[in-house]
């Protein structure tokens, strides 16, 4: 069995490059928490390293960069310890996120190779890079309604850096995006194509690093440039830029339920609407009411609170009984026919959803970020 998390040290003409790749294909690159803990103790160690000039991070194999975390562990984790403390999947979203809070604030370059699937735990991982850099085959979504969790590993963040009303759209519905939306709504800065990727390896070999953290960022800028120049062309076209005026409307609602009303209403011939209209639909009523309310509660915190946010909503979910049903109807069972606490958005007590946003432990895990 070959380690699910290598780690190499490549030459360059002065210096060195970090390469990170995540290397369990057959799940496609899932994060589990041995995972996590290998990724936290690298950054570190490299943070301290004055050889390692940057950081190069991939997925093993064409189809996925990283699908999310592991789900499934989390699903064991609910239904063995009902209404918590579920100790592993709490343990993952702690060291999780404080994982992607090193990624967020690194201050040496950090590229991420965002190539095939992007979705949960793998976009938290992108997301937080300084240099993203996505794919003709990135394929990214954040489908958590229908499982009834909420884009987190940071959505609470970059969701509400997004232009407009398009974040809060991507999290109510998990559309489906891809490389030109990636970079329209933030979360990602180049598109280069996939046959570069030896080539642009082979570009942050050649350069002499230097003890500037500021000139290397600009090193990796100089050669990620010339390849996106190469590949401009080839940019898929993009859903959420067109559909902007489009998703402005639908979310224009005097409350959160008015706003359900108006995508699942939606009376269209257009496949992407259509398809993010049913995925709402279908997807836990309940787990839109936390996402809408985390989006609005975390519009103006920083990102050390963000991540203290989405851990105390996190905890809640998963020791609630709404999370492990999501998950055994979409991923253990595959029936796909999940039997929600409630049909309609209206039916949830308030009271209810003011628990999910209440402190389930005395101190924060994440009370030292920041």
């Amino acid at each position: 069995m070959s380690a699910p998390v290598l780690f190499a040290e490549l030459d360059c003409a002065e210096g060195k490059l970090g390469r990170i790749t995540l290397n369990v294909e057959g799940t496609l690159n899932s994060l589990t928490l041995e995972m996590v803990d290998l990724l936290q103790a690298q950054l570190d160690a490299w943070a301290q390293d004055d050889s390692i000039a940057a950081v190069f991070i991939e997925g093993a194999g064409e189809k996925a960069f990283c699908a999310g975390g592991d789900v499934q562990a989390l699903y064991k984790s609910a239904v063995e310890q009902p209404g918590g403390p579920c100790e592993y999947a709490e343990a993952f979203f702690a060291r999780e996120y404080r994982m992607n809070y090193t990624l967020h604030t690194y201050a040496k370059p950090l590229v991420c190779w965002g190539h095939g699937i992007v979705m949960g735990g793998g976009l938290g991982v992108m997301a937080g890079c300084s240099h993203r850099v996505v794919t003709e085959r990135t394929r990214i979504a954040m489908p958590e309604v229908t499982i009834a969790l909420f884009p987190d590993v940071g959505g609470s963040w970059f969701l509400n850096h997004s232009p407009g009303k398009t974040g809060e759209f991507l999290a109510l519905t998990g559309a489906s995006i891809n490389a030109a939306d990636a970079i329209y709504i933030g979360i990602a800065d180049r598109f280069i194509l996939s046959e570069h990727k030896d080539a642009v390896l082979a570009g942050l070999q050649r350069q002499a690093w230097s003890a500037s953290t500021e000139g290397n960022h600009a090193r990796v800028r100089h050669v990620l440039r010339g390849f996106a120049g190469q590949s401009l062309s080839a940019s898929p076209a993009g859903q959420v830029e067109p559909h902007a005026a489009t998703i402005a409307q639908l979310l224009d609602g005097d409350d959160i339920h008015a706003i359900i009303d108006q995508i699942t209403a939606q009376d269209t011939d257009d496949p992407w609407l259509s398809k993010a209209r049913d995925s709402l639909a279908h997807g836990s009523k309940l787990a839109a009411l936390w996402i809408h309310r985390q989006l609005w509660e975390t519009r103006h915190a920083g990102l050390a609170d963000v991540f203290r946010a989405e851990l105390q909503l996190a905890t809640n979910i998963v020791r609630h009984p709404e999370f492990a049903e999501g998950v055994r109807a979409l991923l253990i069972d595959k029936d796909r026919n999940p039997a929600w606490q409630y049909s309609a958005s209206r039916e949830v007590p308030e009271d209810l959803l003011d628990t999910f946003f209440t402190a389930p432990w005395p101190a924060n895990p994440l009370a030292d970020l920041g």
